[in-house]
């Protein structure tokens, strides 16, 4: 009972490292759409990237888009751009309603779904969330983004053989991408299977147009076996102070549960 219980405890905080890294922009466009818009229906002017924005200028831009999401609810950039600052805000309900009302709206827009697919899955709602994901896929013109978003939610229904599967193909159609490989290896991370883990996760933050989420992903991976030191290196590398502090704050957090690793390892050992 005790090791369901630390397994549990550390698989969902690893699992929440993976909606926030691994479903962010489900398709191409979707991502352009949500990262980078320029809205000309409302003059907005160009956005930075969210994923590089403070928490301070999150809740900056939450508060100016929502302002024009108010003005028209349908208009399709505005409201995937709200959506994701709401996520990136941790308010994954609020960003989930927020693309309800967009399906219905756009019941068969690839991007929407997509977007539709990492709302649900940010809040649990992982059945629906694969249904939306393969619903804005297209089979004969496959999209790798749509691919990985799909193992990763795989994955988190307990069923890694599928998952890897995914990021296998999506590796196939976009070899070497960095999103993925690291998909992959926190895959293995999932299962307890660090090593391997490292393998993948290493090779992602090699990989050239690597972000600060797979590099922390990789730090965490090297924590979990011990290699403090070099963990806290990785995660402070190329941020920003503020960001720096955030992600090794939260290393420390995860790597406080290290105890609970090992003790997991030594059991499932003795019982095989």
């Amino acid at each position: 009972m005790r090791q369901a219980v630390q397994r549990g405890r550390i698989v969902s905080t690893a699992v929440a490292l993976v909606l926030a890294g691994l479903l962010a922009g489900c398709s191409q466009t979707a991502r352009n759409k949500v990262s980078d818009i320029t809205t000309a229906s409302t003059g907005a002017p160009q956005q930075q990237n969210v994923a590089a924005m403070s928490a301070q200028q999150l809740e900056a831009a939450a508060d100016s888009v929502g302002k024009l999401y108010v003005q028209d609810p349908k208009d399709k950039a505005v409201a995937l751009r709200y959506a994701n600052v709401l996520q990136m805000t941790g308010r994954a309900d609020q960003s989930l309603a927020v693309m309800r009302k967009l399906a219905i709206d756009h019941p068969k827009d690839r991007d929407v779904l997509a977007a539709y697919g990492k709302a649900l899955a940010a809040v649990g709602e992982l059945e629906p969330a694969l249904d939306a994901i393969r619903r804005a896929q297209t089979p004969e013109y496959p999209d790798w983004k749509l691919l990985s978003a799909e193992g990763a939610i795989l994955d988190q229904l307990g069923k890694p053989d599928e998952a890897r599967a995914r990021y296998r193909r999506a590796l196939d159609l976009q070899p070497d991408e960095p999103s993925v490989l690291s998909n992959l290896g926190m895959s293995y991370l999932l299962q307890g299977d660090l090593k391997t883990s490292e393998i993948y996760l290493g090779k992602a933050a090699a990989a050239p147009g690597a972000d600060s989420r797979v590099r922390q992903n990789l730090a965490l991976v090297i924590g979990l076996q011990g290699r403090f030191g070099e963990a806290e290196a990785i995660a402070r590398r190329e941020l920003a102070p503020e960001q720096a502090e955030a992600n090794v704050a939260y290393l420390r957090a995860m790597l406080a549960q290290r105890d609970g690793w090992s003790e997991i390892a030594r059991e499932d050992a003795a019982t095989n």
